[in-house]
């Protein structure tokens, strides 16, 4: 298997480490740390579970529902992320537990490596001055994740024995924003770019990747822009690693395009040792055959452009609420399962999907079937097996991404021009399939109208993705976005919401629900960790 995670399970291999090092003599029967670190493939294998452990498909998908771009009709699929978009949720929330158990595993397995890759030393100097790097990279990408959705956290760099873990106290969210800052600097400075590495080190970070990533944390603290166009204008210019838009907005996740030049940083998967299933959450019910937890929302199809670039309610959009789907956004049909979608099963027959109460086992009327009568069709893998366990590779930062930050941040700072326009917007759009002159136009306007205008592309470009709620939360926006109803299909009450049923109330307090609470089991263990205010 030609992939990084061959060696996955040595991810397990901390605590058998931590079991013996107080032995006198190391046990013949496992590794340990006296016996393991001696050789180049110690650390390969060991860096290999650090990409294992970088970010779980589960949050990956589950995250849309976080937003207003999907609901989750289960009350226990996703680690229970329906509790937290409604905003009934505690310390002791799956969710909020479980992810930072989850970043903090990843950081002890990247602080191992960095610790012990001394001790060989029969290893090349350049692939250890990469592996560090490597593993500097996603160490920095677990504190990212941590510090946007809880703040301050304990920032470890050294492995510590369960005492020390226990005592550790909260770093200041600044020291942690400039250690990711530092760490992403150093990795990129050593790592190669995308097209040095081998087919056999595909998904590795690259330097271009942690440019990315750094670009991304930048743009989430919300005043950095000139600092993110720095970075995104170095990555447009091909400085740092050769990417482009792939010719195909659905061709980007099709399993024969894996590893293109739109992805900059990806959870490599390898069938059939390495893989998710969550496909099964999203697509239609009768190809699925699991509850339906990842319903897309009204209010995301509504989001999407007429093909004449007039939003719906724009007087000549050309919308008609007899016909919704006809004459959107290109990829709108490329991404979302609405009534009367043609689906192609993976024997390459087909079957009209219906949604409405009364149509068939599809129709929101069903058990499990979708609650809002749509479904996602992005990241369905038609090569899975019959489990619908999948090994396609889910991207977490695309090239189109970056054309989107450099829009935004070009436009925070009052310099978006129509040349900008045509680099990024225009350039999305092309590629998406527009052709109207009046969609592919820089339309002009004031800095607001033009914001409008990119969050929206923002939206509909990166629509289950997984990154809606983190762009909720950034701009301010999810205590409006994210109090009152999310809704589905014209099916219901007339006298209601003009007949869009409702499917979920939300709730989103800004006191405290901009950063997740400290999980109370952690707090149990260690008194020194102080709880974030409103929990």
């Amino acid at each position: 298997m030609n992939r990084i995670f061959r060696y996955s399970f040595l991810l397990g291999l901390g605590l058998s480490f931590a079991a013996c090092q107080d032995l006198d003599l190391p046990p013949t029967d496992r590794p340990t740390d006296a016996t393991f670190w001696t050789q180049p493939s110690d650390a390969a294998n060991v860096l290999n579970s650090c990409y294992a452990g970088l970010y779980p498909s589960e949050y990956f998908f589950f995250n849309e529902a976080l937003s207003d771009n999907a609901y989750n009709k289960s009350d226990v699929d996703g680690s229970n992320v329906r509790n937290v978009a409604e905003g009934a949720y505690g310390t002791n929330q799956a969710r909020i537990t479980n992810e930072w158990g989850y970043h903090y595993g990843g950081i002890r397995a990247c602080n191992r490596l960095l610790t012990n890759i001394d001790k060989i030393g029969t290893l090349d100097a350049g692939l250890k001055a990469r592996y560090i790097a490597e593993a500097q990279a996603i160490r920095a990408f677990h504190y990212f994740q941590l510090m946007t959705w809880y703040g301050a956290v304990p920032l470890i760099t050294t492995e510590l024995s369960v005492s020390e873990a226990n005592s550790v106290t909260r770093t200041p969210r600044p020291e942690v924003l400039d250690f990711v800052l530092k760490e992403l600097d150093a990795a990129a400075a050593v790592l190669p770019v995308n097209t040095a590495y081998g087919a056999e080190d595909k998904g590795r970070f690259t330097k271009g990747g942690a440019m990315a990533l750094k670009a991304r944390v930048l743009l989430y603290e919300g005043d950095r822009w000139a600092d993110v166009v720095a970075i995104t204008t170095q990555l447009m210019s091909g400085s740092m690693g050769t990417y482009t838009l792939f010719p195909s907005y659905m061709g980007i996740f099709a399993p024969s395009n894996e590893n293109n030049n739109e992805d900059m940083l990806d959870l490599q998967y390898a069938f059939p040792t390495r893989t998710h299933s969550v496909q099964r959450q999203f697509i239609p019910r009768t190809e699925g055959k699991l509850v339906t937890s990842i319903a897309p929302t009204q209010e995301l199809v509504n989001s999407y452009l007429m093909a004449n670039g007039k939003t719906i309610n724009e007087a000549g959009s050309g919308y008609n609420e007899a016909t919704p789907y006809q004459g959107r956004d290109p990829r709108f049909m490329a991404t979302l399962v609405y009534d009367g979608y043609t689906w192609r099963r993976p024997d390459n027959s087909t079957i009209v999907i219906r949604t409405f109460p009364g149509t068939g086992d599809n129709s929101i009327d069903r058990q499990d079937a979708s609650p809002t009568g749509y479904y996602s069709s992005k990241y369905f893998d038609p090569t899975s097996d019959a489990n619908l366990n999948s090994g396609l590779n889910l991207i977490l930062i695309r090239y189109a991404d970056v054309l989107l930050m450099h829009a935004e941040a070009k436009n925070e700072l009052g310099q978006f021009t129509a040349a900008d326009w045509d680099n990024t917007i225009g350039a999305l759009r092309r590629r998406a399939g527009f052709t109207d002159a009046a969609a592919l136009t820089f339309p002009g306007g004031d800095k607001a109208s033009l914001q409008a205008t990119i969050r929206r592309e923002r939206r509909v470009e990166l629509a289950m993705e997984g990154l809606r709620i983190f762009d909720l939360r950034r701009w301010r926006t999810a205590e409006t976005v994210l109090n009152g109803f999310a809704h589905g299909i014209k099916a219901g009450d007339p006298n209601v919401d003009n007949g869009y049923i409702r499917v979920d109330q939300r709730t989103f307090d800004p006191a405290r629900h901009y950063l997740w609470p400290i999980p109370q089991r952690e707090r149990d263990i260690n008194g020194n960790l102080e709880q974030n205010p409103g929990w």
